[in-house]
């Protein structure tokens, strides 16, 4: 795995290398970002007992700063990622195959778009993923894994021969609006009343703050905790991230962070975590102790919109899933993962099988971008 004076190596850890040398690499992705990838592993979120090991995977120079960078995990099961895989590690397993360990590249329980391949110069792609593809041969891993790939990068994918899968989550997308009311503009008569009745019946009596960087407290971290704690139980079974994740979050990367809670006579009874990007808004957790009608969708994707118009970002990625995003504005959009399978037999099913998933993909996606509030061009 070396060449040319370089050498690709593996880690136990990001928080081995150096924090401004991995985001010279990182760009403004708050995911991919050493402050987040660290706090998952020092927070105990992600390492021994979770099934997520980190094995990060850089080229560099001798022992000069890394030229590129993957972050990369051990998966000893297929929790956390929102690309589901359970059906291929079942067949797999009937057939006689050992699934896990895969590689999973990607940001831990973050089903959110960016850089998989943290490169100085797009060249070192080909040996990058080269390097990933030993990984798993040396090891024993069955496979390989890189979800929600921004799409500059899937062509270093597919160059690669690694097999694309695609799939459909909801973006807001920013034309320029200066107000809410410019966005709503360009939504027909009846959804335009629809969200504003949605807006005054969440906010009746409540008041709505955004809290970041030194203005989130230990105190409303408390809070959102227990909010998480509630979606992620009855979402997952148990929720991925540690209470310590949430302060190391806030102390490492808080201007990055937006937390929007609603209060009732001072007292938070929900709450909704955003990252902040170079040109994204990306919605992460919410959850409530009060059920509140429509609070839901006006502190994940409302308030979400807000902060994208005031900050000038070019889009709000509110998550995975969530059809009723459709009817709040948010746009069907095509997200991108990519898979090396080692077994050339099972690769060969994948791949048959993703041919016929793309085409149910596509097909959804023209349904709903038919579907969608916005007036229609005479």
């Amino acid at each position: 795995m070396s060449g040319e004076g370089l050498a690709a190596r593996m880690s136990g850890s990001v928080g081995t290398f150096d924090a401004a040398a991995w985001n010279a690499l990182a760009g403004d992705n708050p995911f991919m970002r050493h402050e987040f990838l660290t706090a998952l592993e020092d927070s105990g979120s992600v390492g021994p007992g979770t099934g997520w090991q980190p094995v990060p995977l850089v080229i560099s120079a001798d022992d000069g700063p890394p030229l590129a960078a993957m972050p990369a995990y051990a998966k000893g099961h297929s929790q956390g990622e929102y690309v589901f895989d359970h059906a291929w590690a079942d067949a797999y397993e009937r057939a006689g195959g050992n699934y896990y360990p895969k590689l999973q590249i990607a940001a831990p329980f973050t089903p959110a778009t960016g850089p998989r391949l943290l490169l100085s110069d797009p060249a070192l792609a080909a040996p990058l993923l080269s390097a990933a593809q030993q990984v798993c041969l040396q090891n024993g891993f069955s496979s390989a894994h890189a979800t929600f790939i921004e799409p500059d990068q899937v062509p270093l994918f597919e160059e690669a021969e690694w097999l694309l899968r695609t799939d459909i989550q909801f973006h807001w997308v920013n034309q320029g609006f200066g107000s809410f009311d410019d966005f709503l503009a360009t939504l027909t008569s009846r959804k335009r009343k629809d969200l504003r009745k949605e807006r005054a019946a969440a906010q009746e009596g409540l008041e709505i703050v955004r809290l970041t960087g030194g203005g989130i407290k230990p105190k409303h971290w408390d809070a959102f905790w227990h909010f998480y704690q509630d979606t992620g139980a009855r979402k997952w079974g148990q929720p991925y991230l540690t209470r310590a994740a949430f302060d190391l979050m806030g102390e490492r990367m808080g201007d990055a962070i937006v937390l929007v809670l609603a209060l009732d006579d001072g007292e938070p009874i929900a709450g909704a975590l955003n990252f902040i990007g170079g040109d994204a808004l990306y919605g992460r957790y919410w959850g409530c102790t009060r059920q509140v009608r429509f609070l839901h969708f006006e502190l994940c994707y409302y308030q979400a919109i807000d902060v994208a118009i005031e900050l000038g970002l070019a889009r709000v990625e509110a998550g995975a899933q969530g059809g009723h995003k459709l009817a709040r504005g948010y746009e069907p959009v095509e997200t991108v993962s990519a898979h090396w399978i080692a077994d050339p037999g099972f690769r060969a099913a994948v791949a048959e099988f993703l041919e016929r998933e793309r085409e149910g993909v596509a097909a959804d996606r023209n349904y709903l971008e038919r579907r969608t509030p916005f007036k229609r061009q005479a």
